[in-house]
This record gives structure tokens, C-alpha cells and sequence, in this order.
């Protein structure tokens, strides 16, 4: 397996990515759109979950596909960004016809992104506007770090952010990952130079520093970010994708999968304060092989703990900064 051409989760044929921040709110919105409505499920590992329209992705309901899915800052405030996606699918007549109804369906998640330093003393919910204007951005090319909906992300002990990753697998089946990186863990060890996702890492892809050599990890709980503010404002939300045909079941198989992917990142991952929740989809190009279906499995999660690194790696400061970035401990 190695990354595709971009190593970013548009690697997968038809997807594009769009992001929308406001800097002085400090938060923002991502959008994963398709060229044509997609197979999709989630799984949701954390204890402190925020979402829209997930229901719909379990595997006995009767939605065959979605249109797109959102990742957003805001806590609660942010699932009102996929109101603004479904205005752009709305306006493109993209959506579920039911007789002359036109029904877009935007799953969505959001991250505990409001006590970070940004100015949230709005009048009127920003999300829709900012969920449009991901919505009108979306592309195959998108940068990593501080956007999106991970603009206002933190870590344990660095900023956290926007990531992605992909690999191409033997039988040429493309698997992504995408991620907005808010934890309650940290990403890199002790002392802020080795990433826990250190041994999965491609080309240098988040600095080469390597593993770290120390043994005994993970029995301390330093946190920058819990001397900051409370333990709650937190969560990891993800969409792992691939081109291989999966049904709506495999979906969420392959979603789980990608989990251990967060708990190769992140130390520790799926906390009570979290709200972890990965999607899963499918554009459907090609048909695979059953006995494939492991390594898709495998090959998420192994993206999502390089995207999670990836995010933090590419964090950038800004003013009102609550933790530093990993570049400035680094530099």
C-alpha cells in the first residue's frame, strides 16, 4: 500500500472537499461532497456525541444513499452547517426525489469548539452561512491544519485541526481519510516532538521524528488543554471513504475498523468527554473481492491515524491561541 497522489481522502475518484473558517470566531465548517449521492453508515465510539441525520445511516434503514456529510465546529450550534449544505444541493436540484419533492440528505457531526479563545458573541448562528460557503468550496485540493472544522481544534497539549491521509491498495481500491481532530488525549508524547501515530507514518509525512523511544507512555495525563478549560470540550469526528463497492453494513464495519485508528493517535481516545464518531462510505466504482474487505478495514484506520498527525503537524497559530501548535515547539 502508499498514499495516493494528493495523500488526502479526494484521492478516492469523485470526492472533494470543502472547507469555510471565520478566524476571529475561531471555528468552521467541512464539507465531503460526492458527484453523485453515495453509500454511507457511521459508528460513534465516544461518549459525548453530536449529530444530524445519523439514524438514517443504520444499516436496516431504508435511505439507500446521502448526498454529502459535514464536520463542524460549534457544539450544537454547528449541525446547523449542514442547513447550509443543503441550500447549495437544493439550489444544484441535488437531492432525493420523492414525487416533486427534491430532499437533500446531509448526515452531519459536530466538535466542542466554544470555549477556545474565539469570539462567540454572535447575534445569529453563523454555521448555515458557513456550511454554504463549504459547500461552494469544495474541491479536490483543500489544506490541512487550521481550517475548516478544524480551525478552533485542540488537543491535549498542541492545536489539533483538519487532517487527511490515503492509501492505494494492491488490487488498486483507493482508501481515504478525513478528520477534524478536537481530543481529550494527546496526540504526540511526552515532551511534543514523537506523534503517537509515529510507527504508521509515510515519507515524512508529519515531520519523520520517528517513534518515540521512551517506554511507559500513556501513564501520565498532561493536559495543557484541561488547565485550560473543563475536560467536556472535545471529540474527534471522521469520514474514512473508499471507491470499493460496499453495502450500507460494510459501511459501518469499515467504520469501525477505522476507530483503532483514533486510539493509535490519540492517548487516551474514546473517552467519556468524547464524542468519536467515524463515517463510512462508498462511492461504489468498482466491485472487489470478499476476501479484500479486511484490508479496506485495516487500510482506513491506518489513513486515519497518519490524517489525525497530519492535523496537528500542519496547525498554524493565531491570535487568542490557547495552546501552542506543535510548529512553534518544533521549529
Amino acid at each position: 500500500m502508499k498514499p495516493g497522489p494528493r495523500n488526502l481522502i479526494t484521492d478516492v475518484p469523485g470526492l472533494r472537499v470543502g472547507n469555510a473558517q471565520d478566524n476571529a470566531l475561531k471555528s468552521g465548517t467541512t464539507v465531503l461532497l460526492a458527484d453523485d449521492p453515495f453509500t454511507a453508515s457511521v459508528h460513534v465510539m465516544g461518549g459525548a456525541p453530536g449529530t444530524r441525520e445519523t439514524d438514517l445511516l443504520a444499516p436496516d434503514k431504508s435511505v439507500a444513499a446521502v448526498d454529502a456529510l459535514v464536520l463542524s465546529g460549534g457544539s450544537a450550534y454547528g449541525l446547523d452547517a449542514c442547513s447550509g449544505v443543503v441550500d447549495g444541493l437544493r439550489a444544484a436540484g441535488r437531492g432525493f426525489r420523492l414525487g416533486e419533492a427534491t430532499i437533500p440528505l446531509v448526515p452531519g457531526a459536530i466538535l466542542f469548539d466554544l470555549l477556545n479563545g474565539g469570539d462567540k458573541t454572535w447575534a445569529e448562528n453563523p454555521y448555515r452561512a458557513l456550511g454554504r460557503a463549504a459547500y461552494d468550496a469544495a474541491a479536490e485540493d483543500f489544506t490541512l491544519g487550521t481550517i475548516g472544522a478544524g480551525t478552533g481544534a485542540l488537543s491535549a497539549m498542541v492545536k489539533g485541526g483538519l487532517g487527511s491521509a490515503s492509501l492505494h491498495l494492491p488490487d488498486g481500491t483507493m482508501v481515504g481519510a478525513l478528520v477534524a481532530a478536537n481530543p481529550v488525549g494527546a496526540v504526540t508524547t511526552p515532551g511534543d516532538r514523537h506523534f503517537y501515530a509515529a510507527p504508521f507514518e509515510v515519507d515524512a509525512e508529519f515531520g519523520g521524528m520517528g517513534p518515540d523511544p521512551a517506554t511507559g507512555l500513556g501513564m501520565t495525563m498532561e493536559s495543557r488543554k484541561m488547565a485550560s478549560m473543563s475536560p467536556r470540550e472535545n471529540t474527534t469526528i471522521a469520514i474514512v471513504a473508499t471507491d470499493a463497492t460496499l453495502t450500507k453494513a460494510q459501511c459501518q464495519r469499515m467504520s469501525v475498523a477505522a476507530h483503532d485508528g483514533i486510539g493509535r493517535a490519540t492517548v487516551p481516545a474514546h473517552t467519556p468527554y468524547d464524542g468519536d464518531l467515524v463515517f463510512g462510505l462508498s462511492t461504489g466504482a468498482h466491485e472487489v473481492a470478499e476476501s479484500i474487505l479486511p484490508l479496506i478495514g485495516h487500510a482506513a484506520s491506518l489513513c486515519l491515524a497518519r490524517a489525525i498527525a497530519r492535523a496537528a503537524y500542519h496547525a498554524t497559530p493565531a491570535a487568542g491561541d490557547l495552546l501552542p501548535c506543535w510548529s512553534d515547539l518544533n521549529s
